[in-house]
């Protein structure tokens, strides 16, 4: 029987040939941002990585993702400090070459072709949107590291919010991040709210007994004990772990200690 949950995931989820759009617009944002600086560059946003490990990183996930969708099993995660990108100069091709490969590993296989996941069987889609929201906020630590600007439609970063709260709700995540566990309350409610322009569709996360649960549309915030409002890419970079909730982008009003106590383990 498919879940309350899983039902929500695939009406929130955006069709696939935008996931497509979706993933080769970040794609080339990130092979933009990357190349205005060397591979030793630091990435603060992720502290162990320097911009080269970060190139391999996303170049790497695209084409280990391609193979996991063609052979329609779990494979061993890769090292990124293994990955081989070549000379900054050949970096924007490499990249561009790892998208497309996973574009057409899912084109081959077929979008609602069900494939094993971490998560137990799923759709090969799943994969398409698992690597625009890792693709996203991997633009956006390109970005930060090198001074460049980082731009997403506000639809892909509703997706990416939308992606990165099903996944903490499954209770299979909660193998890979224990802290996660931690995230089970008693009816306490943190709301996203999109300012102006994003259709009046916001995020309200619930934490119940037993484990997080979230919903999506027009809602009425006076009984959510803490609400942030900004932009839909700032409330991406927020729930990413990316942009702080003190970010003059970003407005809280309630309870900040239930929020920080979210964050603290939610950050991708």
């Amino acid at each position: 029987m498919t879940s309350k949950r899983n039902i929500q995931d695939t009406q929130d989820t955006l069709h696939a040939v935008r996931l497509v759009e979706g993933l080769r617009e970040q794609t080339a944002g990130f092979a933009r941002a990357v190349t205005v600086r060397g591979p030793e560059t630091p990435v603060p946003t992720c502290p162990e990585w320097s911009l080269g490990t970060l190139v391999g990183h996303v170049g790497q996930e695209h084409r280990w993702t391609a193979r996991l969708v063609r052979e329609r099993r779990q494979l061993a995660v890769p090292d990124p400090r293994e990955a081989r990108p070549g000379p900054p100069d050949e970096w924007a091709g490499w990249l561009r070459e790892g998208a497309e490969e996973l574009i057409g590993a899912i084109r081959e296989t077929g979008a609602e072709t069900v494939i094993e996941t971490f998560f137990g069987p799923r759709p090969a889609g799943f994969w398409l949107r698992r690597m625009l929201g890792d693709t996203a906020v991997h633009h956006y630590d390109a970005a930060y590291a090198t001074d460049s600007a980082f731009r997403i439609a506000d639809d892909l970063a509703a997706d990416v919010i939308g992606e990165h709260l099903g996944l903490l709700a499954e209770p299979a995540f909660q193998a890979v991040r224990p802290a996660l566990a931690e995230l089970r309350g008693r009816g306490e409610r943190i709301g996203f709210r999109p300012g102006p322009g994003a259709g009046g569709e916001g995020w309200v996360v619930t934490r119940t007994p037993e484990g997080p649960r979230w919903a999506r549309g027009p809602m009425d915030y006076m009984d959510i004990d803490v609400v942030v409002s900004g932009t839909v890419a700032n409330l991406m970079l927020l729930v990413s772990g990316r942009v702080a909730p003190e970010d003059d982008r970003l407005t809280v009003t309630g309870d900040r200690s239930l929020l920080h106590h979210w964050l603290a383990r939610t950050g991708l």
